[in-house]
C-alpha cells in the first residue's frame, strides 16, 4: 500500500536560482530521512492544485531553516504561489519519460520528432533537471543533429507553444545569428519595414553569450515584456514591434534551452536553427531574412561554416513552410560604436535620427538588410531605394517612435556613471579587433544585466593611432565592475591588434 506523501510548511528562501526551482530542507528533517532524500534529489511538491518538481539542496547547519519547513527558491515559490502558512506535500516524482531519449542521444542515436516532443514536453513541465537539460544540449552540440533531426526538433519546439495568425496579411521577419558586438540592426529594419506598410511582429531574445540581445537594447528605449494581447494591439496600430519573446509562449522550450546554454556559453548549428525558425514560424512569419556575420572571431568563423549553417537554415525553413533569404555579412569587427544595451540603443537612435555622428557601418548594414527584406515583401528589386528613402525622410524614425509609444512609452538611453579610457600601448595602424575579447570586457563591465554598462569604441581597423591615444572607453554602473573590467583588459594583449609603424 502506497504511503501518503509527507507534509512540510512552505516558506520563501529568498534565493534567486536562475529560474530553476530549488527546495531547501534541513538534514534533520523527518521527511528527508523517511523518503531517503539526498542533495540534488528531485522532489515533487504539491500545494493545492499546483505542483512543481524542484532540486533538493540540504542545509546542514545554521539556524535559518527549521527541520519542519521546506524553503523554496524564487522560481519554486512563483510556480506554487503558496498562501500564508501553506503546507506542501513532498514526494518522489515519476521518472521523466524523456530521460531514456536524452541518454540515447548522448550515445549517438538519432531521435524522431515524437522523442523530441517528449523531451520538450518534460522540459516545459520541469520534470527534467538542469543536469538532464545540460546533457541534452551537449549531446546536440557540434554536428550531432543532422538535418532531419533539426527539422524534427524545430517542429517539436513550435508545437509546444502557440502559433500566431495575422489573417491574410503577408508577414515579414528578420533575425541575426549573433556573435558580432554591436550590429544592432533589428530595430532599424523593423522601423523601415513597418514604415513601408508591412507587418513585422519581431520577437527577440535577451543575450545568451553576448553583451546585449535585441530585447535588452529595445528594453532600454521602451517596454518589451508585452503579452499577446498588447503585442497584437501594437501590430494593429503600427505594423511592427520589437518585444521579448519569453513571455509570449511562442516556442517556449527555446527559453528553457537558452537558460541552459547561457552558463555553458555555447550553442550549436542544429539548436540555433531550431531555435530561430521555430520562433519565426510561431510568430506567424511568411518570409524571413537571416543575417549570418562570418569572421575569425565571430560566432560563425569562416565562409565554409556560414555556408553550412545557411544550408541547414534553408532546409529547415523549406520543410516548415517559410520563405527564407540568408545574408552572409562581414563579421571581422564590431558594428557601430556602442557595445552593451544603452550604448547600442544610442547608436540605433543616431541612425534613425540621421545625426552627423551616426555609425556609418550600422546604417549601411541596416539598409542592406531592410532592402532585401522589402524585396522579399514584393518590392521587386527596389527594396534598397525604398529603404533609403524611408530612413532619410524621417519616416522610419517616426514609425520607430510610434512603435515605442505603442509598447508603453519611449525612454532616452542613459549614460553610465563610471568610465575609464583604454589607450594604445604603442603607435601604429589598427589591423583588427577581437570580437570575443571586446565582448568579454563589456560583459565584465556589467553588460547586459546592467543596461548602461559596456564598451564605447573610439578607434577602428585601418585607423593610424599614436601611443597613449584612446582605443575604447569602458562604461560601468559600479566602481567595482569598472575596476574588474579594467584590470582584465590590462592583462590582455588585445583586443586591438596594432601594427607598429616602420
Amino acid at each position: 500500500m502506497k504511503t501518503s506523501p509527507h507534509r512540510l510548511r512552505l516558506i520563501p528562501a529568498g534565493i534567486d536560482t536562475y529560474s530553476h526551482p530549488v527546495v531547501y530542507m534541513h538534514a534533520d528533517c523527518h521527511v528527508c530521512q523517511a523518503e531517503g532524500f539526498r542533495a540534488l534529489t528531485r522532489v515533487r511538491i504539491d500545494c493545492g492544485r499546483k505542483w512543481v518538481i524542484a532540486t533538493l539542496n540540504v542545509v546542514t547547519g545554521g539556524g535559518w531553516l527549521p527541520p519542519d519547513a521546506a524553503a523554496l527558491s524564487d522560481a519554486a515559490w512563483q510556480a506554487l504561489q503558496p498562501g500564508p502558512d501553506a503546507m506542501g506535500r513532498l514526494s518522489h516524482p515519476e521518472p521523466p519519460a524523456a530521460a531514456s531519449f536524452i541518454r540515447a542521444k548522448v550515445y549517438g542515436e538519432r531521435l524522431e520528432q515524437s522523442q523530441f516532443s517528449t523531451i520538450i514536453g518534460d522540459a516545459l513541465a520541469r520534470r527534467l533537471s538542469d543536469l538532464d537539460l545540460a546533457a541534452f544540449v551537449t549531446a546536440c552540440a557540434g554536428d550531432r543533429l543532422d538535418i532531419e533531426e533539426t527539422i524534427a526538433l524545430t517542429r517539436a519546439m513550435q508545437a509546444a507553444g502557440k502559433t500566431l495568425s495575422w489573417g491574410k496579411e503577408l508577414v515579414l521577419d528578420k533575425h541575426c545569428v549573433g556573435g558580432l558586438p554591436g550590429n544592432r540592426t533589428t530595430p532599424i529594419v523593423v522601423a523601415i519595414a513597418a514604415a513601408a506598410g508591412h507587418i513585422i511582429p519581431k520577437t527577440s531574445s535577451r543575450a545568451i553569450t553576448s553583451p546585449a540581445g535585441t530585447a535588452d537594447v529595445m528594453g532600454v528605449m521602451a517596454p518589451v515584456e508585452l503579452d499577446l494581447t498588447a503585442m497584437r494591439r501594437v501590430i494593429e496600430a503600427q505594423g511592427g514591434c520589437v518585444v521579448w519573446g519569453g513571455g509570449l509562449h511562442l516556442s517556449p522550450a527555446d527559453d528553457v534551452v537558452i537558460r541552459i546554454e547561457r552558463p555553458l556559453d555555447f550553442d550549436s548549428d542544429g539548436q540555433l536553427a531550431a531555435s530561430v525558425l521555430s520562433k519565426k514560424a510561431a510568430a506567424g512569419a511568411d518570409r524571413v531574412i537571416i543575417d549570418i556575420p562570418a569572421g575569425p572571431t565571430a560566432k560563425v568563423r569562416s565562409p565554409a561554416a556560414a555556408a553550412s549553417l545557411s544550408a541547414r537554415l534553408k532546409a529547415v525553413a523549406a520543410a516548415i513552410g517559410l520563405e527564407l533569404k540568408v545574408h552572409v555579412s562581414d563579421g571581422s569587427q564590431p558594428v557601430g560604436c556602442g557595445i552593451g544595451p544603452a550604448l547600442e540603443a544610442a547608436d540605433v537612435l543616431k541612425v534613425l535620427r540621421r545625426t552627423p555622428d551616426a555609425p556609418a557601418d550600422l546604417r549601411t548594414r541596416a539598409l542592406t538588410l531592410a532592402g532585401q527584406l522589402l524585396d522579399l515583401g514584393g518590392a521587386a528589386g527596389n527594396g534598397a531605394d525604398t529603404a533609403a528613402k524611408l530612413l532619410d525622410s524621417g519616416a522610419a524614425e517616426q514609425r520607430f517612435m510610434a512603435i515605442c509609444e505603442a509598447q508603453g512609452g519611449f525612454r532616452e538611453p542613459e549614460a553610465a556613471a563610471h568610465r575609464t579610457l583604454v589607450t594604445a600601448a604603442h603607435s601604429g595602424t589598427i589591423t583588427a579587433i577581437d570580437n570575443r575579447l571586446i565582448a568579454r570586457i563589456a560583459k565584465l563591465a556589467g553588460a547586459p544585466q546592467r543596461a548602461r554598462a559596456g564598451i564605447l569604441l573610439l578607434a577602428r581597423p585601418g585607423d593610424r593611432i599614436q601611443r597613449a591615444e584612446p582605443l575604447f572607453e569602458i562604461h560601468s554602473e559600479t566602481p567595482g565592475e569598472l575596476a574588474y573590467a579594467r584590470d582584465y583588459t590590462a592583462r590582455q594583449t588585445g583586443p586591438f591588434t596594432i601594427r607598429r609603424q616602420q
